[in-house]
């Protein structure tokens, strides 16, 4: 299948001839859907959290956490063009048209453009448009033109192709206009310091855009620092090339382009299990970078971060506990019995039926495998229509069932009663979590070693005017994580306030 030049091109990347041929099969087979059992909802493996419970968790993050090495991970590389899809379209319509810019918005579609301009002064990055592009009293389809290249090229903001973290989201009083990033970077003060005043962050960001967020944090890096009394310490990554996947024409061979070269194309989020992989911390936040709010409304993201991070530190306390007892070999079989109750009522773990009349050696050995494994908290809020995954019960093919976050993608929908059982979710993933990631003995664990690799997904893309297939790995927070004891937790709604497209930014939430 593969030339000579093929596989210098394969094992150039860090990729492995077997490897580039299972991604081939995939597209040739396809991924298998999940089999839902059902959603999980509050009190059938969604946890609602009471007030003095709350307060014990907080407390107990806040003693704790301060020893540990904390870090907050954002997923930080995509590009913020889709923030401005609806813009682009306009600009291009204004330039094909001879229509007055009043015309254009009778049209009810253009409600988001027309919505756009009405309040162009309340968005953060108002002042910075208004330098380049100069007065908006006013709309001309011409004057239009200019503002929207003065905001999405290269030689204006570029915000058409910048990531959404170098995208300013708020203003504050009394303060400068804050990106993205940054209000991560205030959140990372507020949560994710230890005792000496040191907050780890990691943002993964793409290569082209690494020097930016470099400028960006400099320039902004002493300001933060003094405002909220910490040290910032500050990494990066890339996705790793040997984690890209190759692309497939419409028959399944691969896709070659003009130069008859092998096209390769990034993994998707779920590729940055490797960059996690790579993190030596002891409690692991990881929060996507459109998700942040002002100052005004951190309270509530900063108390229910202190919640999940002490419901995880109680959650390790008790399985490295159990982990250390697994291993000396005077355990009685009420302690089993004890342990298995345990992880069945508070972990959501389902051993098989028959558990109980298994011989105690055997009991030890799915404890231990079942216990000794990476562990996340995920915050879950009510679902109010937005696109994404959500919490359900997964049945396993040993007939077992696990809580697993799924995506519409991986559930056959065709089927009546999957259809069913996915239409009665009453929660969302917000993509709002807290990893443990090393064992009782404080060694790493190989994250890789837990995905799903099931759990893929195909989607048709295009380049050079052809059509291809392209393959997205296990998403980081889907099947990546599949194998890990995974808790799921109710947040309140204002914990959540992603940014998908611009106007997002007008809302309460985001403004000052």
């Amino acid at each position: 299948m593969f030339t000579q030049e093929d596989i210098k091109q394969i094992e150039s990347s860090g990729l492995e001839v077997c490897k580039v041929e299972t991604y081939l099969d995939n597209f040739r087979r396809g991924f298998p859907f999940v089999t839902l059992s059902s959603p999980a909802t509050v009190g059938n493996g969604i946890i609602r959290i009471d007030e003095n419970t709350r307060h014990r968790f907080v407390e107990l993050y806040e003693q704790v956490s301060r020893q540990k090495k904390v870090i907050k991970f954002v997923p930080a590389s995509g590009a913020a063009s889709r923030m401005f899809k609806h813009l682009f379209d306009c600009r291009d319509k204004l330039k094909d048209t001879t229509a007055e810019f009043e015309e254009l918005f009778t049209d009810v579609r253009l409600k988001p453009v027309s919505d756009f301009f009405q309040h162009l002064p309340d968005f953060a990055f108002y002042e910075d448009l208004i330098r380049i592009a100069g007065p908006t009293e006013g709309y001309s389809s011409s004057a239009a033109i200019k503002i929207l290249d003065a905001l999405l090229n290269n030689d204006g903001l570029d915000y058409g192709s910048l990531p959404k973290g170098l995208i300013k989201f708020h203003r504050h009083q009394d303060q400068p206009a804050r990106t993205a990033l940054e209000e991560h970077l205030a959140e990372a003060a507020l949560y994710a310091s230890d005792r000496q005043g040191n907050a780890l962050v990691h943002f993964t960001v793409s290569p082209e855009h690494l020097e930016k967020f470099r400028e960006r944090i400099e320039a902004v890096r002493q300001y933060y620092e003094k405002r909220f009394g910490v040290k910032f310490d500050i990494a990066y990554s890339v996705q790793k090339t040997n984690t890209d996947v190759i692309a497939a024409d419409m028959n399944n061979a691969p896709f070659r382009d003009s130069q008859g070269r092998l096209v390769f194309r990034p993994g998707g989020h779920g590729a940055l299990i490797e960059n996690l992989n790579d993190l030596a911390g002891d409690l692991i936040f990881i929060k996507n970078i459109d998700n942040v709010v002002p100052d005004r409304l951190k309270d509530a993201t900063v108390i229910y971060k202190k919640i999940l991070g002490g419901l995880l530190l109680e959650t390790q306390q008790e399985v490295f506990g159990m982990l250390t007892s697994l291993e000396n070999d005077d355990l009685t079989g009420s302690k089993i019995v004890e342990m298995s109750e345990y992880c069945r009522q508070n972990l959501f773990i389902a051993f098989v039926p028959d558990f109980h009349t298994l011989e105690k050696a055997e009991q030890v050995s799915m404890l231990k495998k079942a216990l000794n494994r990476p562990v996340r908290v995920c915050g879950m809020v009510k679902n109010t229509g937005e696109p994404g995954g959500g919490p359900f019960w997964v049945r396993k093919p040993d007939g077992t069932v696990s809580l697993q976050i799924v995506e519409s993608s991986q559930v056959n929908i065709e089927d009546k009663s999957q259809r069913e059982i996915f239409s009665r979710s009453t929660h969302f993933n917000p993509v709002d979590l807290v990893c443990s990631t090393r064992n009782h003995r404080g060694e790493p664990y190989n994250l890789p070693d837990y995905v799903d690799h099931d759990t893929g997904f195909i989607s048709i893309k295009s380049k050079d005017g052809r059509e291809l297939k392209a393959q997205e790995l296990p998403g980081l927070w889907n099947g990546a994580m599949a194998d890990w004891i995974t808790l799921f937790v109710e947040v309140p709604l204002i914990t959540f306030n992603p940014v998908k497209t611009v106007n997002d930014l007008l809302r309460p939430e985001h403004q000052p």
